[in-house]
């Protein structure tokens, strides 16, 4: 990852206004920034959280809360809880997420 032409700053992340953007159940909430090339969220997921397509972005995500399950398209599944995290290129794995409990989580992409 190149990072470039940003300036240092802060962010509150309770100033910025949330997004919905509906599951095949469950809602996830985004609060979200772009430096550049780079997008940088906060996202909530609400307890019974499905995914509704197969993801091919490519992240680095880092669970603050909950529990987030992981399903790659080959079959292998992942579970994240607090203080955990993954990574994975664009294009490389089709995976989408769900949560039983909920989840919060700081994501660049």
């Amino acid at each position: 990852m190149q990072i470039s032409d940003i300036p240092f700053g802060t962010t509150d992340w309770r100033s910025i206004e949330p997004t919905e953007h509906p599951g095949a159940t469950g809602t996830a909430y985004w609060r979200t920034q772009k430096f550049g090339a780079i997008r940088v969220r906060m996202v909530e997921y609400t307890p019974g959280y499905l995914a509704d397509h197969w993801c091919v972005k490519g992240h680095i995500l880092f669970c603050l809360e909950g529990e987030l399950h992981t399903e790659l398209e080959d079959g292998r599944s992942y579970t994240l809880t607090p203080g955990t995290s993954y990574q994975v290129a664009d294009n490389a794995e089709p995976h989408r997420s769900s949560t039983t409990i909920g989840a919060k989580l700081f994501i660049v992409d």
